[in-house]
């Protein structure tokens, strides 16, 4: 091997443990998905927006990194596969949640867990936090008295979710209103408690959270608060009552 040769494999190989060592921390999540994880031709795995890294140091990089590379990687995946082998590609999924009930478990399941992490990442922001804003604030005071009692409300929904589940903000036809769900189940779904428009979601499987916070899911939930997107929230929001 020549002098030059060398160098050049060199360079490459440097370059490769570069990208190597700032993974997880500091490369977007966008970056990172291999094709099999893009989620198949029906749904695709979407893309963070932000580094694992970017919610330190209330949400940890590596239950990030695990938590959207695998476990919803993995929810899109297996949703692919129940949608086409039950021949329902052409179902929206708001039609299969409409009418889940009477799916297969493989679709309510990893169809909500596709869905639900979706929604998930959109309301978590390194800038996020403080206090929401606007309609969205009004609404909140007028349906729960005020943003403080709303966010004890849903923290409260959160932390007394018995085992696995999430914890939602819904618009409803009366107003807003906040509900759990067991499983990867969702408002959206006709199983659900309190149907509505999911506005914002956190999960409260152990797979969220417990790397870093263990059994103590009320110190997550108090993290959480630190980075909710609210500009999102507040999108959503604004897109339901038009």
């Amino acid at each position: 091997m020549d002098k030059r040769t060398f160098l050049k494999n060199s360079a490459i190989l440097g370059l490769g443990g570069a990208l190597a060592g700032t993974f997880p921390g500091t490369l977007k999540a966008s970056g990172m998905i291999s094709k099999e994880q893009s989620g198949g031709e029906l749904y695709k795995l979407p893309e963070l927006g932000f580094a694992y890294d970017a919610l330190e140091p209330h949400i940890d990089a590596m239950t990030m990194e695990i938590h959207h590379s695998k476990h919803h990687a993995g929810y899109t995946r297996k949703f692919n596969a129940a949608v086409k082998g039950a021949g329902l590609e052409e179902k929206s999924i708001k039609e299969l949640f409409q009418n889940v009930s009477n799916q297969s478990p493989g679709i309510r399941n990893n169809g909500g867990g596709f869905y639900n992490h979706k929604l998930f990442w959109k309301g978590l922001s390194p800038r996020g936090g403080g206090e929401p804003a606007g309609e969205l604030l009004k609404a909140l005071e007028k349906n729960f008295g005020s943003y403080e009692s709303f966010r004890e409300t849903f923290s409260a929904a959160a932390a007394t979710r018995f085992g696995s589940g999430w914890a939602w903000l819904v618009k409803t036809d009366g107003g807003l209103a906040v509900t759990s769900t067991p499983h990867q189940d969702n408002p959206l779904m006709d199983v659900s408690e309190i149907q509505g428009y999911p506005l914002l979601a956190l999960d409260v499987w152990e797979h969220a959270y417990y790397l870093k916070y263990q059994n103590r899911r009320g110190d997550y939930i108090s993290a959480f608060w630190n980075v909710v997107n609210w500009e999102s929230v507040a999108e959503r929001f604004n897109k339901s009552t038009k």
